[in-house]
């Protein structure tokens, strides 16, 4: 297939990760069960859908619950099912590395495998580790800070925090906490004056931002407090338009209509979130996006498929090969 959609935003679940989540009693993540999930069944998902590509990533819960050496063993086995299946396909899928953070020491020596050796199309980050340690903290800065030396694409992918996980709402965590989650990464990645010193990596943050968009004009007010200031020199919508974000369970006039505002379709990519948005709804992201009158088929175009291929150059380049 030559043409047809690129999905960032598209989650594998080999048996060696289920299972090894089952060990410890995890059964899903977000307060969604584990979807039944195989290599035929989500390439038959594609081909119904138009989706040329899927770039997979790991989802939350991720792979660290506690022991530094068996998240970097999850890693490892993750990271090398996915190289076997681009491998096994080439033009069909592309793969974001999993990193056994929060142990520092052990994520770099994995980003350097899935990189140099893999040749992985980039990394998943989740948007807090651990004891609320969110993206931008000092403790990732080693990490943070090579992501960028290698100006690597770095696809954000919530979670729901522990400080969360006791607040017994009548909805799943994936419901609210996944999308206050990203905009409390994207926050302190901002306010912490990183994304003004890290400027080399780009960053796809899930589901439309979270809140961001709508944000933007309190976030911008928050950032002229003098402790803050020196932080965001050139003021909070500068560092939002540097990101970029994908459409999955975000693609209705309400998100799109922001995310318009805001950055434009330069910075939006199409995410399905399958399997854990089943087909039905995955397909939702397609019809949201095609019916939004606030985009016309070039920005469509762009969203669909060429944005992607701009910012993973791998994934151009095997499609090239195959054309």
């Amino acid at each position: 297939m030559s043409a047809g959609r690129i999905d960032v935003h598209h989650h594998i679940l080999p048996a060696d990760y289920v299972g090894a989540l089952a060990k410890l009693g995890i059964h899903g993540g977000g307060g969604v069960s584990f979807p039944s999930w195989d290599v035929a069944g989500m390439l038959a998902m594609m081909d119904r859908q138009g989706i040329a590509m899927a770039v997979t990533s790991i989802s939350a819960p991720g792979i660290h619950f506690g022991d530094d050496l068996a998240a970097r063993e999850l890693a490892r086995r993750c990271n090398e099912l996915s190289a076997k299946l681009v491998a096994e396909h080439p033009t069909r899928f592309g793969a974001f590395a999993v990193l056994p953070l929060p142990d520092v020491d052990g994520a770099l020596a994995e980003l350097a495998y899935a990189l140099d050796v893999l040749r992985l199309d980039g990394v998943v980050l989740l948007s807090s580790y651990g004891d609320s340690i969110y993206l931008g903290d000092p403790r990732l800065e080693p990490v943070l800070a090579e992501l960028d030396r290698r100006a690597l694409t770095t696809f954000v992918h919530p979670t729901v925090p522990r400080t969360s996980e006791s607040l017994h709402l009548a909805v799943p965590g994936a419901a609210g906490e996944f999308v206050f989650d990203t905009t409390r990464a994207a926050m302190n990645l901002i306010f912490s004056g990183t994304l003004e010193r890290l400027t080399r990596w780009q960053l796809i943050l899930s589901h439309a931002g979270g809140t961001l968009p709508y944000l933007t004009g309190r976030l911008t007010a928050f950032g002229g407090l003098p402790q803050l200031r020196d932080k965001v020199p050139r003021g909070v919508p500068h560092y939002l338009k540097q990101l970029h974000y994908d459409t999955a369970l975000s693609a209705n006039p309400f998100a799109l209509g922001c995310l318009k505002e805001l950055v434009g379709p330069e910075r939006v990519l199409f995410g399905s979130d399958f399997p854990f948005a089943p087909e039905p709804i995955a397909k939702l992201s397609i019809d949201g996006l095609a019916a939004f009158d606030g985009f016309d088929a070039a920005a469509r175009a762009r969203i669909e498929r060429d944005n992607a291929l701009a910012l993973l150059p791998g994934v151009a380049r095997r499609l090239r090969g195959a054309g």
